[in-house]
């Protein structure tokens, strides 16, 4: 086996002053915007900022993402170069042509799938409770409009999905892990009702979404918080690949049907998404 090169133990430590150092600082631009801002214009602000953040952080870290399925659907800029968004690669709008906020669900392997949804959705992301009250990433995930669900509370359940009817009235997009928690594998496991049961009551989009990382495990396991972004930030370049589907209606359709047709969807553009990292080598 091959012994690790010094700057491997150091990308840890040094990725989190910089992650420290851009969420204080990118908060602390996102509040002046916001105050010299309209009221009308605060969403507008609080979306780009949120954008820039996650490009930022997929630098930081040496995410290569490569995205496909999403011609013809984005707005925004574009952001070039190594580490970061492909180019070209957009960001996909929060409501749908009507003003109905959509659902976007994607399976979940890695703290790292955040940095991918901030920078190319235009969602508010539902997260576990305990998140809230963590250092550094709970300030900014409380800034940010996160929905926090305890899974273990049938009424916190009942308050989040009545909480996405709400933003998705309001024309905000919401992003959902549907299996609850993280996994390792392709093999994306069953969804809870939850954003199927609030997509299907206000008849919102719900759109597929598949990752796959290459190289080295990235998948969050039985392990820590920060011996997982220990681990990860070792790498000097993870390789990700991005699928989006194409939306599925939910209106007037029977909740447990519309939870059916996602997993496969999700299921599928996983595959894809690990077909084309192994293209790609």
């Amino acid at each position: 086996m091959a012994s690790e090169h010094p700057l491997d133990a150091l990308r840890f430590p040094l990725r989190a002053a910089g992650f420290v150092g851009l969420t204080f600082g990118m908060y602390g631009l996102l509040e002046v915007d916001t105050a010299l801002s309209s009221a009308a214009d605060r969403e507008v602000v609080l979306h780009t900022w949120m954008r820039r953040y996650g490009r930022a952080l997929l630098k930081l870290y040496g995410l290569d993402v490569r995205v496909s399925g999403l011609s013809g659907v984005f707005q925004g800029e574009p952001a070039r170069g190594r580490g970061g968004p492909a180019a070209g690669a957009e960001y996909y709008p929060g409501r749908d042509p009507a003003g109905v906020g959509r659902v976007f669900v994607m399976n979940h392997r890695s703290a790292l799938d955040i940095m991918v949804t901030l920078a190319f959705f235009e969602a508010t992301v539902v997260s576990r409770s305990d998140l809230a009250g963590w250092p550094v990433v709970g300030m900014a995930a409380r800034r940010v409009g996160t929905l926090f669900v305890d899974r273990s509370s049938k009424r916190s359940g009942s308050a989040v999905v009545q909480a996405m009817c709400t933003a998705l009235k309001r024309g905000r997009g919401v992003m959902v892990y549907p299996e609850g928690t993280t996994f390792s594998g392709d093999e994306v496991r069953p969804f809870r009702a939850g954003a199927f049961t609030a997509a299907c009551r206000v008849g919102a989009q719900i759109v597929p979404v598949g990752l796959a990382y290459g190289g080295a495990d990235s998948s969050y396991m039985d392990e820590t918080f920060a011996a997982h972004m220990a681990r990860v930030s070792r790498a000097r370049r993870i390789p990700v690949a991005l699928e989006v589907g194409a939306p599925i209606a939910t209106a007037g359709q029977d909740v447990d049907a519309v939870r059916d047709e996602s997993h496969q969807a999700v299921q599928a553009l996983v595959h894809r998404a690990r077909a084309r990292l192994a293209s790609d080598i």
